[in-house]
C-alpha cells in the first residue's frame, strides 16, 4: 500500500513539474517558439507561423489538461469517494487526448526531421487514440482491471514530448548526431518506450486481470 502511494506521489511530482515547465516555457519564456522553430530547416511546406503558433498553444493546453486529468483519475481516493467526478474527469481526459491528437496532426507535416518524423508522429497519434478508445470501451463493459491497464498504457503517451526530447538529447548531445536526425530517432525511440514501459509496469507492479 505504501509503495503504491509513494509511486503515485512520484508520478504526481513529475507530472506537475512537467506541466509547469510546459506552460511557463510555451506561454511566458518563449511564446513565439523561436528556439524550437530554429531547428526546423528545409520544410517542404510553407509554415503559416500565426496559425502554427495558435495550434501549438491549443496543443500545449490540452496536453497539460490530459496529463492533469489522467493523473487525478489514478487517485484511488477519488475513485473510492466520488465515482461521478472520476467519470467526468475521465471524459475530460478523452476529449483532451482528442484535441492533442488533432493539433498534433496539423503540426506533424512541419515536424523537425522531415517526413520520417511526421510519419512517426501520425503513427503515435493513431496508437494513442486507439488505446484511449479501448480504455473507454473496457469501462463501458464494466471490465475494471482491463480499463485500468489500458488507461496506464494511454497515460504513458502524455509523456511523449518528454520522452522525445530525452532520447533526442541523448543522440544529439551524447553521441554527436545531427539535431534533425536525433529528433527523428527521438520520435521512434519515444514510441518504443511508451509502449514497453507501461506494459512492463502492468505485468510486474500492477495485478493483471482479464
Amino acid at each position: 500500500m505504501r509503495k503504491g502511494i509513494f509511486s503515485y506521489k512520484m508520478l504526481a511530482a513529475i507530472a506537475i513539474l512537467f506541466i509547469l515547465y510546459a506552460l511557463i516555457r510555451n506561454y511566458i519564456i518563449d511564446p513565439g517558439a523561436e528556439s524550437f522553430l530554429s531547428h526546423k530547416t528545409g520544410l517542404k511546406r510553407e509554415l503559416n507561423l500565426p496559425m502554427w503558433l495558435n495550434v501549438m498553444y491549443i496543443h500545449v493546453a490540452f496536453a497539460c489538461l490530459a496529463m492533469a486529468t489522467g493523473l487525478l483519475n489514478f487517485s484511488s481516493r477519488l475513485l473510492e469517494n466520488n465515482r461521478k467526478i472520476h467519470r467526468v474527469n475521465g471524459y475530460t481526459y478523452i476529449v483532451s487526448v482528442l484535441f492533442v491528437v488533432l493539433t498534433s496532426g496539423y503540426m506533424a507535416p512541419y515536424a523537425t526531421g522531415g517526413k520520417i518524423s511526421s510519419m512517426g508522429f501520425n503513427f503515435m497519434n493513431l496508437i494513442w487514440l486507439f488505446i484511449t478508445i479501448t480504455a473507454l470501451v473496457q469501462i463501458r463493459k464494466k471490465r475494471i482491471i482491463r480499463h485500468r491497464n489500458w488507461m496506464v498504457r494511454s497515460y504513458a503517451f502524455c509523456f511523449a514530448n518528454m520522452a522525445i526530447h530525452l532520447v533526442s538529447a541523448l543522440f544529439h548531445q551524447g553521441f554527436g548526431f545531427d539535431y534533425a536526425d536525433s529528433y527523428a530517432i527521438g520520435v521512434y525511440g519515444a514510441l518504443a518506450l511508451l509502449l514497453i514501459i507501461p506494459e512492463a509496469l502492468i505485468r510486474t507492479t500492477l495485478k493483471s486481470g482479464t
